[in-house]
């Protein structure tokens, strides 16, 4: 965890419902993937300055996932909850690792800051969606522990 936190006091929403597939499923099925599935698959990562998950700081909502199925596309938009979240960077990678190791090969993942949601949203959209910078940073081992840790399922 980091010790100096930009938003020391989030505002926590109530999970709106269960998880329709089990979150840690590792491998899928031939079936086609929809926006709930990959809303599943997210919606319990951590984030990496609070005890809370993506979903309860609304920084990922099921409506902010696109889905196209017969283009193995899939675009994630997340929403950071300060416009200077220094973990930006770090959570956008958090739900990269999570779909890679959650959908087949043959998807191209796309994750984006919302659009006027953070002060270097363009900055941090082309790091993590260029293969060498995610690449380089799933070298550093402090970097991928701390996505590890964030990915880690919870004990609720």
């Amino acid at each position: 965890m980091v010790s100096e936190l930009i938003n020391a006091n989030p505002i926590v929403y109530e999970k709106e419902r269960q998880a329709r597939i089990a979150p840690s499923t590792a491998e899928h099925s031939a079936e086609t993937i929809d926006q709930l599935e990959i809303f599943d698959y997210l919606r319990d990562i951590k984030d990496p300055e609070h005890p809370y998950s993506l979903e309860e700081l609304k920084v990922i909502t099921e409506d902010a996932i696109e889905v196209d199925d017969k283009r193995s596309h899939v675009r994630v938009t997340f929403t950071p909850t300060v416009e200077h979240c220094s973990m930006a960077t770090v959570i956008g990678l958090c739900l990269r690792v999570k779909l890679m190791r959650c959908l087949p090969s043959r998807y191209k993942v796309d994750i984006r800051v919302e659009p006027g949601t953070h002060a270097t949203e363009a900055a941090v959209n082309k790091q993590l969606n260029d293969k060498e910078r995610v690449a380089a940073a799933l070298e550093n081992p402090n970097l991928v522990d701390m996505v590890d840790e964030c990915l880690a399922p919870s004990l609720e």
